[in-house]
């Protein structure tokens, strides 16, 4: 593949983004979560994967206090395998940095091992169950977090 870039959200890559995220999950947030995510939740950062112009991926996060929490990261399907959600997760964890924090936390399914392994490569360690977390199928969440995200990226906690 081509190379793709990681930049922030604009207004512009809210259509995009809605379509992927109908795409990849079976209860999508709505196209007006994502307006008010990008244009008035000021806790909330937001990046995209970009590929020859087109939004192939996003990922978004809160920073609340001293953590920040994955709200959502999906990547097209044509797209996946490629490298571009590790690209999109450590995009956000320097984001994350760069604001002062280092733990990040985040809910996946029980059922999706490839993100979970994703994320354990990336120093995500399993703390808990959200057991029938998931409204569509009662399907439970797996707790995760990265209490380290300086360690994860190799900087220094000060950087």
């Amino acid at each position: 593949m081509d190379e793709y870039i990681i930049r922030p959200i604009t207004p512009a890559d809210i259509d995009a983004v809605w379509n992927i995220e109908k795409m990849c999950f079976s209860v999508p947030w709505s196209r007006q979560s994502f307006v008010l995510e990008v244009e008035k939740n000021k806790c909330a950062r937001y990046v995209v994967a970009e590929h020859l112009g087109i939004v192939i991926g996003y990922g978004g996060m809160w920073l609340i206090v001293d953590e920040a929490h994955i709200t959502n990261i999906a990547v097209h399907p044509l797209f996946r395998r490629k490298g571009v959600g590790e690209a999109i997760l450590k995009a956000l964890m320097m984001e994350a940095r760069r604001m002062g924090i280092d733990r990040m936390t985040l809910e996946v399914r029980a059922s999706n091992i490839a993100a979970q392994n994703l994320y354990k490569k990336l120093g995500f360690v399993e703390v808990g169950v959200r057991k029938g977390y998931y409204s569509d199928n009662n399907e439970d969440a797996i707790i995760m977090w990265n209490f380290s995200i300086s360690r994860t990226l190799g900087l220094r906690r000060e950087e």
